[in-house]
């Protein structure tokens, strides 16, 4: 099964342009000092006017600064600014980190030339790391001096967001419908740290749909739902995760919003898996399935449950068809089923036929999960919902990056 909206007919993949390809959005990224290392690591999202706006911030109980003024300032549904800065999560930081996130608004603001409650704060990094402000806002003229519509500024705020991701994650489509088309760009980072509960996860989405704030905000919340909200690198939720969209309504003559909101959707869900594939350390994907569920909630809380398990991501990392994690998972999560009605599939194999185990070949199927994509289907016969989940395997790697990623 396809994760992301199974009908993609009206959309059609741009090569390149990432936020800016929708009209009325530019971009820049440049380097202000908050990394050591001295690469990019503040980037700015403009759109020309005044544009609807909506955003989902991280549901953790510890929530970063810019999350707490992102959702302040998105609460009107307009803005005309995405700042984001990499080398400090300003999360854990106190009022002083609040005090620090609305100063970038404020200078934003005075140089694009708009109010501070229409900028939106992003942030990531280290956590409980104070935001070196003055360095910040100093960088900040250099950046905006960037702004530019071109595939090579939204390439450059895309780099600037950058952490661990080895690289940028970007995607743009053309939508179009029997009523006009308009287009759909956005960009986002993480690689650990990622299990969104709206990974260190930020993103931004543009549109040139004409869109208001109280109509993006469902569209925005469905999209992220079926898509960040359903992947997996590491079973760590995060302090600052963040998605918002910007609407700007410079399409000349946009389509309907079914196929605005299968664009959203499309480009949410690439980008999610974007993020598990470069899962820091992992070397293949598991893509696990949920079907005859009683309701798409319940499936995908069983599809969470089986990615949140560190046995079963060491099984996928071995290529282990090892169904008993997948069961074990399962039975572990609070949502009602029957184990006697239960079957599980490797990669089209069915290796559990009624909650026990079937007759394969397990060396044959061994081989064919060495595979970059390793799908899992479980299937409960108890209804008709199913629902798609990503999670990355668990490797030596992971466990050596971020065993010393403060040092």
């Amino acid at each position: 099964m396809s994760f992301g909206p199974r009908d993609r007919s009206a959309l059609t993949p741009l090569p390149g342009g990432g936020v800016c390809a929708p009209t009325g959005v530019r971009a820049a990224g440049g380097a202000a000092g908050l990394k050591p290392s001295g690469r990019p690591d503040l980037a700015l999202v403009v759109a020309d006017q005044l544009s609807g706006a909506a955003a989902t911030t991280t549901t953790n109980q510890v929530r970063a600064a810019p999350c707490v003024v992102t959702d302040e300032h998105v609460a009107a549904g307009q803005a005309r600014a995405v700042v984001i800065n990499a080398g400090s999560a300003n999360a854990c930081t106190g009022d002083v980190g609040l005090d620090h996130a609305r100063a970038t608004c404020a200078e934003v603001a005075r140089l694009v030339g708009c109010e501070p409650g229409h900028v939106l704060p992003l942030s990531t990094g280290i956590i409980g790391v104070t935001l070196p402000i003055d360095t910040l806002l100093s960088g900040l003229p250099d950046v905006h001096a960037r702004l530019e519509r071109s595939e090579s500024a939204a390439s450059a705020a895309a780099e600037a967001i950058c952490t661990t991701d080895t690289h940028t994650k970007q995607v743009a489509y053309e939508v179009s419908d029997d009523a006009g088309s308009c287009r759909v760009g956005g960009m986002v980072k993480g690689a650990g740290m990622i299990e969104p509960a709206m990974a260190t996860l930020l993103g931004v989405i543009t549109t040139d749909a004409p869109l208001t704030g109280a109509v993006l905000r469902p569209m925005l919340r469905q999209a992220v739902q079926r898509s960040f909200n359903r992947i997996s690198v590491d079973a760590c939720g995060s302090t600052n995760d963040t998605i918002v969209v910007l609407a700007t309504g410079t399409a000349e003559r946009p389509p309907g919003l079914a196929a605005v909101q299968a664009g959203i959707e499309a480009a949410c869900a690439d980008l999610a898996r974007m993020v598990v594939e470069d899962g820091e350390g992992m070397s293949r994907v598991a893509e696990v399935t949920v079907a005859g569920a009683r309701t798409e909630d319940d499936a995908a809380a069983l599809a969470r449950a089986v990615c949140a398990s560190v046995l079963f991501r060491a099984a996928i990392h071995g290529a282990d068809p090892n169904w008993g994690r997948v069961l074990a998972a399962l039975g572990a999560s609070p949502v009602r089923f029957e184990p006697a009605r239960v079957e599980v599939r490797f990669a089209g194999t069915t290796v559990c036929r009624f909650g026990a185990a079937a007759s394969f070949d397990r060396d044959r199927l061994a081989t064919r999960l060495d595979a970059p994509v390793v799908p899992v289907e479980v299937h409960l016969g108890q209804g008709d919902a199913s629902a798609t989940m990503l999670t990355a395997d668990l490797t030596p790697q992971y466990v050596a990056e971020n065993a010393y990623y403060t040092t």
